[in-house]
């Protein structure tokens, strides 16, 4: 892992949005990539950080960060609300229920709230019918020392879609003169700025860890990857025109290949459906996958080093060479997917 590569993608998006703070998504481990270790190369730029809940709250607390940190779904028990305000954890409110459960509580002092509305996601968020009234109860709460408004695209991704000018649209009408900071602009949004100058904060996530959401590769140019997924060849063999490599024989040799076995496979993260071809950088050269995936084991072609032995040579599965993005379109799946899906049994170093 390279953290210096997120901490200048993290400031790539933060300039694309300026003057907007940005705060720092690191939920599900940063993406696989370790939240501790990224907190701490970003605890000198990042604004604040962004997590799913408190457990990963918590992790990052009991870690020395010391960063505001935005619980980007809120709390889910009323007891978390303790922890919470000691701990100067921000919290995302978007329903009744944690309006109810915040005034009911008492706190050692009273924590910054951000307003979540469902502006077309329909995931979380009061209705824009609902938002006033919920900002109303918000704001008359003596536990509640700031207010946020935030909202979150569906398809911002989607340059084409309509979607992104609607709801920015409406999230802008219903918030209309209430007080308070504006929240909207993911990652799609940071680098396509659809909103730019229209938001305070930003939440910038996989552009952290040079991956674009967006296809468009002079938007995603700037960013630099963060994570190389590497092993190396285990063992070589020469097959005969006909034969077949792995599970159910996916791919035929069509004349006589060398081939070679990585010690990689899908119980380590790396995607079972990554079909024949699906490239792979080897010794410094451009290879490709054969055959089916897997749980331990892929295989790959070393024709190109047909008088050489490759036991031990290194195997990039995605990293500076090999573009994450195109190996999880190739496996009908998203980067995102991918970086959350290493397993334990992978080992991390890291870099600056």
């Amino acid at each position: 892992m390279k953290l210096s590569a997120i901490k200048e993608n993290y400031l790539y998006a933060k300039s694309l949005s300026a003057p907007a703070k940005a705060i720092a998504t690191i939920k599900a481990n940063a993406y696989g990539h370790g939240a501790i270790e990224v907190a701490n190369e970003l605890a000198d730029v990042a604004d604040a950080f962004g997590v799913a809940c408190i457990e990963e709250a918590i992790e990052l607390r009991d870690a020395g960060i010391t960063q505001p940190i935005l619980l980007l779904e809120g709390f889910f028990t009323a007891d978390e609300l303790v922890y919470i305000s000691e701990n100067n954890l921000w919290c995302a409110i978007h329903n009744q229920f944690q309006l109810d459960a915040l005034k009911a509580s008492e706190l050692s002092q009273p924590i910054n709230a951000w307003l979540k509305m469902d502006s077309g996601m329909h995931r979380l968020g009061f209705l824009p019918e609902e938002y006033a009234d919920a900002y109303q109860q918000l704001s008359t709460m003596k536990q509640v020392n700031n207010i946020v408004h935030m909202s979150h695209f569906s398809s911002a991704d989607d340059l084409s879609s309509p979607s992104t000018k609607q709801q920015t649209e409406l999230f802008i009408e219903t918030i209309g003169k209430l007080p308070g900071e504006v929240s909207i602009a993911n990652s799609s949004a940071i680098l396509s700025k659809a909103v730019a100058g229209r938001t305070q904060w930003v939440r910038p996530g996989i552009v952290l860890y040079g991956a674009s959401p967006i296809d468009d590769q002079q938007i995603a140019k700037p960013l630099k990857p963060a994570m190389t997924f590497a092993t190396k060849i285990i063992s070589q063999r020469t097959i005969n025109k006909g034969d077949g490599v792995g599970y159910n024989a996916l791919w035929m040799a069509d004349k006589t290949t060398k081939i070679g076995t990585v010690s990689i496979g899908y119980a380590d993260g790396y995607p079972r459906h990554a079909p024949n071809g699906t490239p792979v950088f080897i010794n410094g050269k451009k290879s490709q996958v054969l055959g089916r995936v897997s749980m331990d084991m892929l295989m790959v072609d070393l024709s190109m080093f047909e008088q050489q032995d490759c036991i031990g040579f290194d195997v990039e599965l995605w990293g500076d060479n090999i573009s994450v993005c195109e190996v999880a379109k190739l496996s009908e799946t998203i980067s995102y997917s991918l970086f959350c899906g290493l397993t334990r049994r992978v080992s991390k170093s890291y870099t600056k």
